[in-house]
């Protein structure tokens, strides 16, 4: 059946194309707008403004650190080896995969429910997978771990979310002076901010690039970081001219705009390193489609990208945020808690350093469900009844029901695509 991939390769691959697209545009609509919901949620950022950076950091993240070789088939989720006599079916099943997932996060998006990319993308491979091959094809020691992520994952990140926000209650907040308290305090948030985010670019962005740094390596240069970040902040605290003598209302005020200055620079690092990991959720099975058929039907671990495909994601990306992120960031930023600078900042950064555990520990990780569960933290750290419980048990059952509404949709494409392609 390799005379499929010679006769319709073009057709094909334009094919995976189009759909590999309305996958990254559906990442933007969803993924990148649930990265941005605390900033905008917290009035750290307008709407506009967190569109604009995440286009930036987003596409640069993509760009210049999403891979010039991609893994051809996701998180190892499915034996490629299954596939050596019929490479047809493994191009069938990616494009269908492709189509089922990008439907899916388009639905999501509209209703406004942050689910996860990568288990969308990873529901519609195991979904081709076992109907079209066989069910032992597919990893489900994996899979069982990705279930596993959907309770683990959102538990590490609303404890580290509650610590953070509990230690600004206490430190700063809760004082007698909470500015003066702020001046001294905040450059150490700054630091540990700095050393996340640095961290989450060394281990997910710049490997890459052909930038490999041991763990030590990766740690010291974290550190250095987060002393450089935390001095220049103290620097620059310390020269805000603040009113000393206006009231408690007016300091708080004060302390949640440096802590909306943070924001704005922890949005734009959990930008770059989103952009550089989940797009990849989109690229993946479309090199796999360009490189199958580009060898006639042989099966590489690796497929080298060829160089429209990461412009095609980065592109995807900032115009499904444009046009339809509004309805996440609304979902996450405003529906779920009332979140202000300091408590967005606290989600942010408990999002950021799960993902640092996670990449530390191999742990499948969601990064809409490592920020969903650090803003529940910062919710319950004010109590149950500060939280949109609604709200949240709508985004769970969204959770739940990705992983077989993406299988089900590519059963369907996957059958249809064969129907006619023979």
């Amino acid at each position: 059946m390799v005379e499929v991939l010679v006769n319709y390769g073009p057709i094909l691959i334009v094919v995976a194309a189009l759909f590999g697209f309305l996958m990254a545009y559906g990442i933007g609509a969803n993924d990148v707008a649930n990265a941005m919901g605390t900033s905008v949620g917290s009035g750290a950022l307008t709407i506009k403004q967190a569109i604009v950076i995440a286009m930036i950091f987003e596409f640069a993240g993509a760009y210049l650190a999403g891979g010039e070789v991609t893994s051809t088939i996701r998180k190892g989720i499915i034996d490629s080896a299954f596939f050596i006599d019929q490479p047809e079916l493994l191009v069938y099943g990616m494009i269908s995969a492709l189509l089922a997932a990008g439907i899916w996060l388009v639905a999501a998006s509209i209703l406004g429910w942050p689910v996860s990319t990568t288990h969308s993308i990873i529901g519609a491979i195991i979904g081709f997978a076992a109907v079209g091959v066989g069910v032992d094809s597919v990893n489900w020691g994996k899979v069982a771990g990705i279930v596993g992520s959907w309770i683990v994952t959102p538990a590490i990140a609303g404890f580290i979310a509650y610590v953070i926000f509990q230690s600004a209650q206490k430190l700063i907040f809760d004082t007698e002076d909470p500015l003066k308290n702020a001046k001294r305090y905040v450059p150490f948030y700054m630091g540990l901010a700095g050393m996340v985010l640095s961290l989450v670019t060394i281990k997910k962005g710049l490997k890459h690039v052909g930038l490999h740094f041991d763990n030590l390596e990766a740690w010291g240069l974290a550190i250095a970081i987060s002393i450089t970040v935390a001095l220049i902040g103290k620097f620059f605290i310390g020269r805000l001219k603040l009113d000393p003598s206006a009231d408690r209302e007016m300091h708080f005020a004060n302390v949640e705009k440096v802590f909306a200055l943070l924001m704005v620079v922890t949005a734009c690092g959990m930008a770059f390193a989103h952009g550089s990991n989940d797009v990849a959720n989109a690229i993946g099975p479309l090199a796999a489609v360009v490189s199958i058929v580009h060898a006639q039907g042989e099966i590489v671990a690796k497929a080298p990208l060829v160089w429209w495909i990461l412009p095609l994601g980065g592109v995807g990306i900032v115009i499904g945020l444009a046009t339809l992120g509004s309805r996440v960031i609304m979902t996450i930023g405003k529906n779920i808690t009332h979140l202000t600078p300091s408590r967005g900042f606290a989600a942010e950064l408990a999002a950021a350093s799960t993902v640092v555990i996670a990449s530390g520990t191999g742990l499948p990780i969601s990064t809409t469900q490592t920020l969903v569960g650090a803003v529940l933290g910062v919710g319950m750290a004010r109590g149950i009844a500060a939280l949109n419980l609604g709200v949240v048990r709508n985004i769970v059952v969204s959770w739940v029901i990705t992983l077989p509404a993406g299988a089900g949709l590519s059963i369907a494409i996957f059958y249809l695509i064969r129907a006619v392609l023979g």
